[in-house]
């Protein structure tokens, strides 16, 4: 007869211990995901506030050598002066349209002499290098800009290395410094993404796509790390009250095979044989038991009972 080689609540207390374990992990695991799927849901509130509001003067949005506050970011504004196309660069590795593709910032200098970073779109790889075959060029004179307006960005941790007319981000420090001594007069408080220039410039970049709408996966999944938490208390439940019916089988095979045994030694120790593979089989199969059962009563009347 198998007998457990810890008491029984010793290893329920294990089981319970090991339960309460994962589901303080899936707990961890699902406000990880539930906050991001909160601070998602905030960011596209923002979008849908901010994305189409109605363009105004860039000073009313970003005062000169302030931060753009987040809850302006996506806002419109307007810009009216001239590009200064000497200063252009190239950001690498945007993904657009499935591609690596390059993004194309000029800066901008306003009336009262600002000078003001525009992306002004993106273009794709060349057909035989990766630079693109082509870059439409900034339009001169004055103009007028709309731009919608976004915090700038890091550099990526690899550092800022980048070929000549390149940059690896839109770091706006960086790009001041590249611009020389007319870079002192660029805002570092944000950049734009171009909307509209009037006049329309013959050609110009491909356009930049309008935010993603998907709320993404994160609250379903948030609340399946809350049901494998809640799994993982029934199935040591289901390993528990398994062990307990085994105990229960055991002690009634043990009483049975005792008795039987004053008449039938054979009998009696063929019979704990099969009832020991019987509750091997059944820990994992419980509905095999009746069929079992049945075995074990033919047994009993082949030994005269």
């Amino acid at each position: 007869m198998s007998r457990q080689t810890a008491p029984a609540a010793v290893r329920w207390t294990a089981y319970i211990g090991v339960a309460i374990v994962f589901a303080i992990a899936c707990a961890f695991l699902s406000n990880w995901q539930l906050t991001k799927n909160a601070d998602r849901s905030e960011q596209l509130a923002l979008i849908s506030r901010n994305y189409d509001a109605t363009p105004v003067p860039l000073a009313q949005l970003l005062p000169p050598g302030e931060k753009l506050a987040p809850s302006r970011q996506w806002r419109q504004a307007e810009l009216v002066g001239r590009y200064l196309p000497d200063h252009q660069l190239l950001v690498r590795n945007r993904v657009h349209d499935g591609t690596a593709a390059y993004e194309i910032v000029v800066p901008f200098q306003l009336a009262d002499g600002r000078v003001f970073l525009v992306d002004r779109g993106w273009e794709p790889p060349g057909n035989s290098q990766s630079l693109p075959d082509s870059l439409p060029a900034a339009p001169s004179g004055e103009l007028t800009v709309v731009v919608r307006l976004q915090p700038g960005e890091a550099l990526p941790s690899s550092g800022d290395a980048a070929p000549a007319g390149q940059i690896p981000s839109i770091h706006l420090p960086t790009i001041a410094g590249l611009m020389g001594t007319g870079g002192d007069a660029l805002d570092r408080g944000a950049y734009g993404t171009l909307v509209t220039e009037s006049p329309a410039p013959a050609t110009a970049p491909q356009p930049m796509e309008a935010p993603s709408d998907d709320p993404g996966p994160y609250l379903s999944y948030g609340v399946q790390w809350i049901l494998f938490a809640v799994m993982g208390f029934v199935f040591i439940w289901y390993v528990i009250r398994s062990e307990r019916r085994v105990r229960r089988e055991e002690a009634a095979d043990a009483a049975a095979v005792a008795e039987l045994a004053a008449s039938d030694p054979e009998a009696a120790a063929q019979w704990d044989a099969e009832a020991s593979a019987r509750r091997a089989r059944t820990r994992l199969f419980p509905r095999r038991s009746d069929r079992d059962a049945d075995d074990e009563d033919a047994l009993l009347d082949r030994a005269g009972r």
